[in-house]
């Protein structure tokens, strides 16, 4: 019978050695620090993030690349003479059970990167409000209205309802309740169950961007649109389905709600609330395996597309996206092959924040690297060591 494989070990560095390398590809581990001190060093700092930080005895690091098993975001060096425990990734579930309070550090740290790069992110400086600022709940009426023109009359219900809700005396309550009776809908918000198990129909929103978070859901039929408010548009950040989880960000660090939640079809959930998370921690490891694995793959990626912005030359950016969708999909990277990212340049331009009318700066990038090209309208590379090889040029003169 094969020994099973210990959830951790105890891994002694000399100064000076590295444990981890940014870039580096597929870490089987991450570790925690038990004694000495190490230096976490990002070549690529995104913007808000330290380039070095000096981590102690208690500290982790290499969570994410292990968890999402993409490749480093940071490299680690032993500072003075350390032990390190260094954790299996597909034993995470075991040590969790082992150590509770382990697994909310980690889900905690994640949450509180994940709210600082967005907040990098965004154009209004970083300023962002609690859940008890009036302010930041006054736009649930400006975003009925833009739903209500839309067309989108059940979201448009859904905010004038939670406007009034949370701001009963509010500037805009009478008016909240115009629209609601014009639409012959209840002022109260229907369908708001304390049941863990909730089934909702199609077009119904969950949550809205703004309004505080009390509960994180898992999907067990059906799919869940992601979308955000721009500027008067509703964009879609994403469509889930079944088996993902949405809404853990609210849940755990007690921040507004960042995006909306709005189901295209009917959908059963499990919802769980701040009450029982923290005990399902170790009830329930395999579920807090998945969510930490989600927030790894989510700090990756922001990670990722905040240190894209940092590369100055333009085909760099173009580069450096396309070897992210790359890795995202964890294709092997090896000479001459070739890989279909079955994505348009209009929708690749939209995730580096550009549209249509820079068409001409992808044209310029594939007429001077011809190893990529549009073939029946979608983007191809036919040898991904160049591009690779290509991104470390640009990054080297950031």
């Amino acid at each position: 019978m094969a020994q099973e494989t210990p959830p951790f070990k105890l891994v002694p560095f000399a100064a000076g050695a590295y444990i981890v390398l940014e870039g580096e590809k597929k870490a089987n581990s991450f570790y925690i620090i038990r004694e000495g001190k190490v230096n976490l060093k990002r070549d690529y700092a995104a913007v808000g993030e330290r380039s070095s930080q000096v981590l102690g005895p208690g500290d982790f690091f290499g969570v994410v690349a292990a968890m999402s098993q993409y490749p480093q975001i940071e490299s680690a060096i032993a500072m003075s003479k350390c032990l390190l425990i260094s954790v299996a990734y597909n034993r995470f579930g075991v040590l969790i059970q082992k150590n509770p309070v382990l697994a909310m550090k980690i889900i905690r740290y994640f949450s509180k990167r994940l709210r600082e790069m967005n907040l990098s992110s965004r154009s209004d400086g970083g300023a962002e409000s609690s859940i008890t600022d009036s302010n930041s709940l006054a736009v649930l009426f400006d975003m009925a209205e833009n739903y209500f023109n839309l067309g989108n009359i059940e979201s448009a219900i859904y905010l004038y309802q939670s406007y009034i809700k949370y701001l009963p005396a509010g500037e805009y309550t009478a008016k909240c309740k115009e629209k609601l009776e014009m639409l012959n809908a209840p002022v109260e918000i229907k369908n708001e169950s304390q049941e863990t198990h909730r089934n909702y129909p199609s077009n119904q929103m969950i949550f809205c961007e703004n309004e505080p978070g009390n509960d994180m859901y898992i999907i067990q039929k059906g799919k869940i649109k992601i979308t955000k408010m721009i500027e008067g548009r509703d964009i879609t950040l994403g469509i889930l389905k079944q088996g993902d989880i949405f809404g853990e960000m609210s849940l755990i660090d007690n921040k507004p709600r960042s995006a909306s939640a709005i189901t295209t079809e009917q959908v059963a959930l499990l919802a769980i609330n701040k009450k029982n998370f923290e005990g399902m921690v170790k009830t329930q490891p395999q579920l807090m395996t998945r969510i930490i694995v989600i927030l790894s793959e989510r700090v990756w990626d922001s990670y990722r597309k905040l240190a894209n912005t940092m590369i100055k030359d333009v085909n760099g950016r173009i580069a450096d996206m396309l070897l992210t969708l790359v890795e995202k999909s964890r294709v092997k990277v090896a000479p001459r092959a070739n890989y279909d990212f079955q994505l348009n340049v209009v929708e690749f331009l939209k995730m580096m924040g550009l549209s249509d009318r820079d068409l001409g700066l992808f044209q310029k990038f594939t007429k001077a690297n011809g190893f990529v090209r549009i073939d029946r309208g979608n983007i191809i590379c036919s040898d991904l060591a160049l591009l690779e090889r290509l991104v470390y040029t640009y990054r080297e003169e950031r």
